[in-house]
This record gives C-alpha cells, structure tokens and sequence, in this order.
C-alpha cells in the first residue's frame, strides 16, 4: 500500500471514527488481520506494550521479520515530502547520512556527483546501490562528532523507545545541517504502525529537537523539520 493510501486511512481512522469505538479492541482485530496478513496478529496489536520489554536483538529480530502490507513498498515518504527535502538541502553539500534509511530508497533520490552518501538502520544484511550501509541504534551511533554535511532521519523518531538519546545523536553527528521527517499523527494504542512516538503537532517535534531557527513544515500528512548548524 503506498503512502497516499496510508494516509487516507489514517485520517478516516483516526478523525472520522468515533472514539468509543477506535480504542476498541474487537473494532481494530479485523483491521489489524488484514493489514499483517493474519501474522502475529496478538502480538502486533500488543506492541506498544511489548516493545518495553524487547532486548536490541528481539528489537532488530522484529523489524527483520514483521510482514505487513507496508512492508514491501520502496519508501514510507510521499513524494511531496521527498521534494521538500530535496528543496531544503544545503548547497554543496559533500557528505549525508540517512538514519533509518530502509531499503535506500531516498539516498537513491539525493545521489549526486560528489556526495559521499551513507545509510544506516537497525536490521543488518542490507546492501544499497547509492550508498555504503551500515547497521546501527539511533540511540547510539557508531560515528564521529559532526561527521556529516548533512543527517536525514525520515519516518523513524516515531519508533524509538528513548526519544531524548535519538536526537542527540542525530544533532552529534550533523555538521551543517539536520532534517527529520514523522507522520502528523496522534496517538492511539491500536495502529496499524509500530509508533511509540507520536507528533499530533508541530510544536512538539521542535521542542523535542530543540535547535534555535528551524522550520516544521506540514507536508501530505508528514512534518518536514530542517535546522541549519552551521554555514
């Protein structure tokens, strides 16, 4: 399912059903089945819960292995919010890192002449055709203060556990700039997502970031956050 569609039922789920019967469980288990294929069904509707309790191994083992009907498309950005980002970036920029890159498809759409592009995520074994991979936490990076130009980090601050780590070590790692994309999405216990974090609005994905001159943009249903840190 693309991410246009997504949002559609995002949006039909979460402001047009009533309440008393969103936060059902019996309502959602049908939506729930279809969405993850009849597949760990209990355990995916659970998952706010048990992901307090997984190790990193259980964590990376989980997001190897779930399989829904989001799991095979390329990327979970829309193409406005890809254009965005695009449209944000500083000029010459020489080197980029995305976090939470998935399957690349992103470092495929910034590939230039001259970037050192990198990517990294939590599952190992991923090989992209733009850029060198490396399996890594958010929480706890393997790179060097202010190693890269620019750090992207689109639709993955949504799934970590330490919101305050994460963020630290993005802002670590950027040099000139950072930019972090999520859903506008607010929270339920039952979503058809593995969300912990949630950012209804805009205030609350920059004051989590905390850099002094950002912009938070809403675009097709996602914040476009930019900060520059430097010239």
């Amino acid at each position: 399912m693309n991410r246009r569609l997504t949002n559609v039922a995002r949006f039909v789920l979460d402001e047009m059903v009533p309440p008393v019967l969103r936060n059902r469980r019996w309502f959602m288990w049908p939506l729930f089945y279809v969405w993850f294929r009849g597949k760990n069904v209990r355990r995916m509707m659970d998952f706010k819960s048990l992901v307090y309790g997984m190790s990193r191994e259980e964590l990376r083992a989980f997001y190897r292995e779930r399989d829904s009907l989001a799991s095979r498309r390329v990327t979970d950005l829309s193409e406005a919010s890809i254009a965005r980002v695009l449209a944000r970036l500083v000029p010459d920029v020489r080197s980029l890192l995305d976090v939470g890159c998935g399957r690349g498809y992103f470092l495929e759409r910034v590939a230039r002449p001259g970037l050192q592009a990198h990517g990294c995520d939590v599952v190992d074994g991923v090989r992209l055709r733009a850029a060198t991979y490396c399996q890594a936490d958010l929480e706890a990076l393997p790179f060097r203060d202010g190693e890269f130009d620019v750090v992207t980090c689109c639709h993955t601050l949504e799934h970590v556990i330490d919101l305050a780590a994460a963020v630290r070590e993005l802002r670590r790692v950027a040099r000139r700039q950072l930019i972090v994309v999520v859903p506008c999405q607010r929270w339920h216990y039952y979503t058809l997502d593995e969300h912990v974090q949630f950012f209804p609005r805009a205030e609350m994905l920059a004051h989590a970031i905390g850099l002094p001159g950002a912009t938070c943009e809403k675009v097709a249903g996602d914040w476009v956050y930019s900060a520059r840190l430097g010239p």
